[in-house]
């Protein structure tokens, strides 16, 4: 927000320098961005009333001016500029004046004719970027005065970097009343007399949506004279506050936004075709803004409408069709409470962007709006003449204001200094917080209706905070004890996933927790997303039910880049609907929030090299990966083969620990990878982060001292019989049968498939590791314990010994 520091001034004029008010403000929570000066340094130009003015004798386009520049005699100065004329009052370098750009200005001749100095637009004077004629002053201008004491240009324009909270000092008189809580300075308010109602029109308004607009302001002025000049003095304060001048009903209207914190919206009365309806938009109507930009409105956008045509939209932006000109005549002057939710958001949505629905997203006072409304007619009538009609005011549903309480021993304990209860007390007073004080040390404070930034007991300890002052806080460190803690043996935290799949060749990202919701239908097959009520972009409007799309994502943006091989993992929460949640500390009702593990694996399994052949990253590799990450779990894990709207319909599996299914692991579905114009599908896995984070305490055993017996055992199976089966078929045999305990590991080593044969099965080969502890096994009983584990195979599924 930018304002110039003489109008702040006029409202409070603490005894401090600029430096110290900017510093005061930003160590009170309103940063001071930056300081500029509002105009230019240049010196020796002065206030000059042009008394006469002939042509030029030698070019058609000059001219020569008899000047009065206040020093008794009268300059002759050659001058171009189209508007010069006879009788009006402009700026005037003299000789020896030095102009913005280390312009120096001398005597010269122009075509002949002697020139005594220059008279100057507002952008040789670096003011503005008007150069379409001389800068033009108010006759009451002083001649002969310094126009930078004429203009006030020695201001400094001020520009804030407000915190959305601080809604209230969206304004002058918002940081005015800072300015005063803070210096202790007296506040002074703008006077003046009531507009006499000598009209008694006035204009039927409805509102039938309460949860949109909670108090609506309004009357008629008939006679206004659009086309009259908006004042100097309102001029330069809005162009220094970084507003353009406009005409003086939309000047008067941005003022007093500006001034008072009350955006205003003018109507042109001949335009209003019957009475006004506040009310939520229909389905299909459309609205034609102010700058020109057609917008398709939808149910949950407020808008003025007349009878069943759309004016404005509530609390955004005026429409075209109400607009006045410099030809209107008759206005409908409106002020209004819009509640701040039903506001968010919409701006954004339809990229429109002004002064009003910036303040009235964050939240504009209600109780003030017949007092502002006032303010502006007696502005409205005295720069645009008029009559003005009675004020109506509708007070439909405005916000309750609840105490809130703050004890001072917590405030205390909270600041880490003891502010006295009388100090405290002075706080809130300088603030204009009303508070009674309960039970000795409790504070009950009601907050204005300018406050919407106090709610809890926090609030009004920073407010204490502010206003005592940061620098007063001593910087003390805390203290505590050194406490060492064990790590649990038994729990993998998220720093230690985080290490495991770093380890691995993997990189982490972090995506956003909204995504496309296009990724939810194809990636999570999710017909239900959690919407954001106000998302940060149009196309981020969904909450993730799966990490797999921002991995797919990132793949898709480094192939673009020419990368070739791509390892990525996330560890992040993801949310979906659960009606079982209810809400606490960290939880919200209906939802669930898991903290979810994902990779994605693109490009060649290894690295660019002499050693290996250059292959693709298959299901297999990243299985590894994904038991290197699970450790001792591994041997517990399970791929059952199932569909997913994601993954390859037959390279993708459901993942399963002791029957409990954590995630899945598999190829993109070709599908995606064609539609993102990957030249081969990546594989990802996605797991429940909780479900690995607990891992079964270590065991320790003897270590044998007899030899180990590695024997090899192939079985034809039927084609529908998977590896997994054989092996759990084999665990079970061994945990029910103590003869069978010397096995310690048994591995697939070989698949094969006779192609020619005409029954579908195939060949697996499987290594067993035997040792027993106390003897050296010999070959029978090695060979008996074969002979039980092929029995026991052939016996549970049918498979025949390959010889």
């Amino acid at each position: 927000m930018l304002f110039p520091e003489s109008w702040l001034r006029a409202f409070v004029n603490p005894d401090l320098d600029t430096d110290a008010l900017a510093h005061r403000l930003t160590m009170a929570g309103l940063e001071v961005e930056g300081t500029a000066p509002a105009a230019p340094p240049f010196s020796g130009v002065v206030v000059a009333r042009i008394q006469e003015i002939a042509p030029h004798p030698n070019a058609d386009k000059l001219r020569v001016c008899q000047v009065d520049d206040g020093s008794g005699a009268m300059l002759q100065i050659v001058c171009g500029a189209p508007n010069a004329a006879a009788g009006i009052k402009v700026p005037l370098a003299r000789v020896g004046a030095e102009l913005p750009g280390g312009m120096k200005i001398g005597k010269a001749k122009m075509r002949g004719v002697e020139s005594s100095g220059m008279l100057c637009s507002a952008r040789e004077l670096g003011l503005s970027q008007d150069h379409a004629g001389l800068l033009e002053l108010d006759e009451d201008a002083p001649v002969g005065a310094s126009l930078r004491d004429v203009l006030d240009l020695d201001d400094t324009v001020f520009e804030l970097k407000l915190t959305p909270n601080r809604a209230d000092c969206l304004s002058i008189l918002g940081v005015a009343r800072e300015v005063s809580a803070l210096t202790g300075a007296s506040l002074s308010l703008p006077r003046f007399d009531p507009v006499p109602v000598t009209l008694q029109d006035r204009l039927p308004v409805e509102v039938q949506a309460p949860d949109l607009c909670g108090r609506f302001c309004g009357r008629v002025i008939r006679g206004v004279n659009a086309r009259a000049q908006t004042p100097a003095w309102m001029k330069s304060r809005l162009e220094r506050a970084g507003q353009r001048s406009v005409s003086a009903l939309v000047d008067i209207s941005n003022y007093v936004m500006l001034e008072l914190g009350r955006p205003t919206h003018v109507f042109d009365l001949r335009r209003i075709q019957g009475g006004l309806t506040v009310r939520w938009a229909r389905a299909g109507e459309r609205l034609e803004l102010l700058n020109g930009q057609i917008v398709d409105l939808t149910p949950d956008v407020g808008v003025i409408a007349a009878g069943e045509v759309v004016e404005s939209m509530a609390g955004i932006m005026g429409g075209e069709a109400t607009a006045v000109t410099l030809d209107t005549t008759d206005i409908y002057l409106e002020g209004a409470f819009w509640w701040a939710e039903a506001i968010m958001g919409r701006p954004r949505r339809y990229k429109v962007s002004s002064e009003a629905s910036h303040r009235f997203e964050r939240g504009v006072d209600f109780a003030s709006i017949p007092e502002h409304l006032e303010f502006t007619t007696r502005l409205l009538i005295d720069i645009c003449g008029g009559q003005a009609g009675p004020l109506d005011d509708q007070l439909v549903n405005t916000p309750p204001r609840e105490p809130v309480r703050m004890r001072l021993d917590r405030c205390h304990r909270v600041l880490g200094v003891p502010v006295s209860r009388d100090e405290v007390a002075g706080i809130f007073t300088s603030l204009g917080l009303p508070f009674q004080i309960e039970d000795g040390d409790v504070f009950v404070v009601t907050p204005p209706s300018y406050r919407f930034d106090l709610f809890i007991e926090e609030d009004l300890i920073e407010e204490v905070a502010r206003i005592y002052g940061f620098e007063r806080i001593p910087d003390v460190p805390p203290r505590a004890r050194a406490k060492m803690r064990v790590e649990p043996e038994t729990l993998r935290g998220p720093h230690a996933l985080r290490a495991r799949m770093a380890a691995q060749d993997y990189q982490e990202v972090i995506n956003f927790s909204f995504v496309e919701e296009a990724w939810e239908r194809d990636y999570a097959g999710n017909a239900d997303p959690i919407r954001l009520i106000n998302p940060i972009a149009s196309q981020l409007a969904v909450m993730r039910s799966s990490l797999i799309g921002g991995l797919v994502a990132n793949v898709i943006h480094n192939a673009n880049r020419k990368q070739s091989r791509v390892r990525v993992f996330e560890l992040g929460r993801v949310f979906t609907r659960d009606a079982s949640v209810a809400d606490g500390d960290l939880a919200v009702a209906g939802v669930s929030q898991p903290q979810h593990l994902a990779a994605a694996a693109w490009g060649p399994a290894v690295d660019e090299q002499w050693g290996a052949d250059t292959r693709p990253v298959d299901f297999f590799d990243v299985k590894r990966d994904l038991e290197n990450l699970l450790g001792v779990l591994a041997s517990r894990l399970r791929c059952i083969p199932a569909p997913h709207p994601a993954l390859h319909p037959g390279r993708s599996a459901r993942l399963e620990i002791d029957g409990r299914p954590i995630g899945w692991l598999g190829e993109l579905h070709p599908r995606w990878a064609q539609q993102n114009d990957l030249p081969h599908a990546p594989v990802v896995f996605e797991i429940d982060a909780d479900a690995v984070s607990a891992v079964p305490l270590p065991v320790p055993s003897e270590v044998s001292r007899q030899p180990v017996v590695i024997r090899d055992l192939a079985v034809w199976a039927p084609d529908g019989v998977s590896c997994q089966d054989l092996l759990d078929t084999l665990a079970r045999k061994i945990q029910t049968n103590a003869n069978l305990g010397i096995v310690r590991d048994i591995r697939l080593f070989d698949v094969w498939r006779d192609k020619s044969a005409q029954n579908p099965e195939k060949s697996m080969a499987f290594r067993f590791w035997l040792q027993d502890r106390e003897a050296t096994l010999d070959d029978a009983t090695v060979e008996q314990c074969l002979s039980m584990l092929l029995e026991a195979l052939v016996g549970a599924h049918g498979v025949r010994p390959r010889t």
